[in-house]
């Protein structure tokens, strides 16, 4: 196992490097000169030269990019352009709120996505399969932000239960975390359902019946068990797209997030902060990859490492 992780962050390493040019490029591939920005449309053409000089904006690109590369392994993104406050200030303090949402999503996503897909491969082709499927595709149809706006209309507005907006308490958490987890939610329950029905009519589901192992033990411990290797890897790409999702959740609800930071910077020109939580979300993106491989691992012993 240790061998398998060492070489899994070597491999990783090709990948961060594409990211952060891809990252990189952003600034060079939007329209719009930071050093304008930053001085002003009507600001002199020499006070524009000067922060251009003063940001190395006039050296060879490889030059920027390599610049770029180390102070981003510091954990140096530059400053602000709107504020001139670092970067890396800016991305901790919206981080946290954005890990919080995506990780209740995850598992309000885990939950029901698992409960749906279960009961519909247990009692498939019935009443109670085909309704949990249909919702399960309706979920999955739904856009983000119509879903989150028809739920403050019903559930903060008409019924006044919970917040139409922030996070923090539990009035305002209920709303956002439904709304970015339901998509995911659906993606579980079908994926679940059919990786059970591969498992369940197996030889040795057949055998555990015949020995008399209770029905729920034979489902939980012998079919959902050996079913949940395809379902891990739908997990772990859906938490990596509820970090890059919680973009239209937190403009929907005003949260004040690494998402809203994100489409704020990128209404005001911000090319520092848009390049420096892009590469945070990416690096997160890359480590859950990795810690899905290695759950791979955990639940199979079958599993290749090689």
């Amino acid at each position: 196992m240790t061998k398998f992780i060492v070489r899994r962050l070597f491999q990783l390493i090709p990948v961060l490097l594409g990211v952060t040019v891809l990252v990189f490029s952003l600034m060079h591939l939007t329209p719009g000169n930071p050093a304008v920005i930053m001085a002003g449309e009507s600001a002199p053409e020499a006070t524009v030269k000067a922060i251009e000089a003063r940001l190395g904006l006039n050296d060879p690109l490889y030059e920027q990019y390599f610049r770029f590369l180390g102070n981003a392994a510091q954990l140096d993104f530059g400053s602000s352009i709107r504020d001139n406050i670092p970067v890396f200030d800016h991305i901790s303090a919206r981080f946290a709120i954005t890990l919080e949402l995506s990780v209740m999503a995850m598992i309000f996503s885990v939950f029901w996505g698992l409960l749906a897909g279960i009961i519909s491969a247990v009692r498939r082709y019935t009443f109670e399969d085909v309704a949990m499927m249909v919702v399960a595709l309706f979920g999955l149809s739904m856009p983000n932000f119509w879903l989150g706006l028809m739920l403050i209309q019903w559930f903060a507005i008409e019924f006044q239960i919970f917040k139409p907006t922030g996070w923090g308490s539990l009035e305002q958490n209920v709303l956002p975390v439904i709304t970015l987890g339901t998509a995911g939610a659906a993606i579980i329950a079908r994926m679940t359902r059919s990786s059970m029905l591969d498992v369940i009519d197996q030889d040795y589901i057949r055998t555990a019946r015949a020995k008399g192992v209770k029905e729920g033990s034979v489902i939980l411990r012998h079919a959902l068990k050996n079913a949940m290797i395809p379902v891990i890897t739908v997990i772990g790409i859906q938490f990596g797209s509820f970090l890059a999702g919680s973009v239209l959740t937190e403009s929907v609800f005003a949260i004040n997030g690494l998402g809203r930071l994100i489409i704020d910077s990128i209404l005001q020109r911000d090319f520092p902060v848009v390049q420096g939580a892009i590469l945070v979300i990416a690096v997160v993106f890359v480590i859950v990859n990795l810690v899905v491989d290695i759950t791979y691992r955990l639940l199979n012993k079958r599993v290749d490492l090689n």
